[in-house]
C-alpha cells in the first residue's frame, strides 16, 4: 500500500483562502465585524496561513470593500502568516500600510483566462507585478505569486507544463518571489497530472516555498491534494465550507473545503495543526452570512465517530427480537 495512506505525523499546512476567495464571490456583503472574527476564529483553529482579504477596487469586488478594516483590526496569532491580494502597485501600497505579512500577486499562465479575468496579456500583467515586487523588497514585505489555470484552461484546454515552469521562473528567478501557488482554478486538474507538475516544481525550486490550489468542481480535489502529497508538496490552499468559484468557468465550484480536508488528513495520520472542532464552528456559521447553504460535507455529516443517537423505540425493538416483547 502507498505510503500516501500513512500520514505518520507528517506536517501538511493549512493556508485558508476564503475570506477572499470565497466572499469575493458572494453576492451578500459579510459584515465587517463577521470578517473579522472568522479570520480570528481561522487563527485560533490553527491555520498556518490566512488570505484575509484583497486591496482591490470597491467597485470590482464590493464584497472586499473593507479590507483596510478588516487587515487592521484582526488579533494576530504568532506565526499565522496573514496575506492580501494585491493587483498592482496601488494595492500592493494599501496592503503594506494595512500590515499585510504577505503580498499574493495573481496572474494566469493561460493567455486567454489572463485577458478574461485581468484585462491584460501576461507580459503586460509580469511587467506590473514586477513594480508590485520591487515595493514589496523596499518594504520587506514577502511576496507569494498564485499561477491561475495551471492545470487546464476553460477557454483554451491543457495548458501545457513547461508554459507553468517557464513563468514559475520568471516569478522565482527575475523577480525574487518567496513562495509559488500552483492554481488549479477551473477544477481541470487530474493527479497523474499533478504528481508531475509539483515533482517538477519542487526538483528546480527546493527551495521555494510551494502552495497548491485545488478546486473540487469536478469532484477530484482531494484526490489531486493526495497526488499532490505524495509528489512532495506540503501546503494548501483551501476554504472554509467550500466557499468560492470562478466567474470564466460556469459551473466551477469552490476550493477544496478546509473542514473536509482536515478531516480526511487526519484519518490517514497527517498533522494540519489545526483544531477541526474549531474549525466546524467557524463554517457554521456561514450560512446565515452568505444567505445560502456550502458543499462542505464534513458540517452537516459530522465527523466519522460523531454517533447518533438510538431511536426511542430501540428498546421495545430489542425485546421483540430477542423474544421478550
Amino acid at each position: 500500500m502507498s505510503s500516501i495512506w500513512h500520514g505518520e505525523g507528517r506536517r501538511v499546512r493549512l493556508c485558508e483562502v476564503g475570506m477572499r476567495d470565497g466572499l469575493q464571490n458572494e453576492a451578500a456583503f459579510v459584515p465587517t465585524a463577521d470578517k473579522i472574527d472568522l479570520v480570528d476564529a481561522l487563527s485560533q483553529a490553527g491555520a498556518a496561513k490566512i488570505e484575509v482579504t484583497a486591496f482591490v477596487s470597491a467597485q470590482a469586488i464590493p464584497a472586499l470593500r473593507d479590507a483596510e478594516v478588516v487587515m487592521r483590526e484582526i488579533r494576530r496569532r504568532p506565526g499565522v502568516v496573514y496575506s492580501a491580494l494585491v493587483p498592482n502597485v496601488r494595492g500592493a501600497q494599501r496592503a503594506i500600510d494595512a500590515r499585510s505579512d504577505e503580498l499574493n500577486l495573481v496572474m494566469s499562465a493561460s493567455e486567454s483566462h489572463n485577458l478574461a479575468n485581468l484585462r491584460m496579456t501576461r507580459g503586460q500583467s509580469f511587467a506590473a507585478l514586477s513594480q508590485v515586487a520591487a515595493l514589496a523588497r523596499e518594504a520587506g514585505v514577502a511576496v507569494n505569486v498564485s499561477l491561475s489555470c495551471c492545470f487546464g484552461c476553460p477557454m483554451e484546454g491543457e495548458v501545457p507544463a513547461t508554459t507553468v515552469l517557464d513563468w514559475c521562473e520568471r516569478f522565482v528567478d527575475e523577480l525574487g518571489a518567496q513562495g509559488v501557488t500552483l492554481c488549479d482554478t477551473t477544477g481541470m486538474a487530474y493527479p497523474p497530472q499533478v504528481q508531475a507538475l509539483v515533482r517538477d516544481f519542487r526538483a528546480r525550486w527546493p527551495a521555494t516555498a510551494l502552495t497548491v490550489h485545488f478546486h473540487d468542481t469536478r469532484g477530484l480535489g482531494l484526490a489531486n491534494l493526495l497526488a499532490a502529497i505524495d509528489a512532495g508538496a506540503d501546503c494548501f490552499d483551501a476554504s472554509l465550507g467550500g466557499l468560492g468559484g470562478c466567474p470564466y468557468a460556469p459551473g466551477a465550484s469552490g476550493n477544496v473545503c478546509s473542514e473536509d480536508m482536515v478531516h480526511a488528513l487526519a484519518l490517514m495520520g497527517y498533522d494540519t495543526g489545526v483544531d477541526l472542532h474549531a474549525l466546524m464552528n467557524a463554517a457554521e456559521r456561514l450560512p446565515a452570512l452568505i444567505g445560502h447553504d456550502l458543499p462542505g460535507q464534513i458540517v452537516k455529516a459530522g465527523r466519522r465517530l460523531d454517533l447518533h443517537p438510538l431511536p426511542d423505540d430501540f428498546e421495545a425493538t430489542r425485546a421483540r427480537a430477542l423474544g421478550r416483547g
